[in-house]
């Protein structure tokens, strides 16, 4: 993923030669700097991985998560409107008993 934006890799780094002339820098101390900056740039290569494989994973489970609140919620709703017919039938029914209390007298 950030591959792609550094321009340098440790093998470039390690395999850089410098040209030297009559004040040129002293090789030895140019070539102590780069390996610490191949050493930095290593780990923050390793911190990248790790962070991307982690990220991986968060957005797995996060689908994952996302998939499950989807069913449960559907499954509530689907719950509640059922007890919505229940109720709905049992006012039904009540309403029937009262209807028959009024036209046939009856008592039960």
């Amino acid at each position: 993923m950030y591959n792609e934006k550094f321009y340098l890799t440790t093998q470039d780094i390690l395999d850089k030669e410098f040209k030297v002339d009559a004040r040129g820098y002293r090789p030895q101390e140019v070539d102590k700097f780069l390996d610490m900056v191949i050493r930095d740039y290593t780990e923050f290569m390793n911190i990248i991985k790790k962070l991307e494989k982690e990220n991986r994973s968060l957005t797995e489970d996060y689908n994952k998560l996302k998939n499950e609140y989807r069913k449960l919620r559907d499954n509530i709703e689907s719950a509640s409107e059922g007890t919505g017919t229940i109720a709905n039938n049992l006012d039904l029914l009540r309403r029937l008993s009262n209807l028959e209390k009024i036209v046939y007298g009856k008592d039960n």
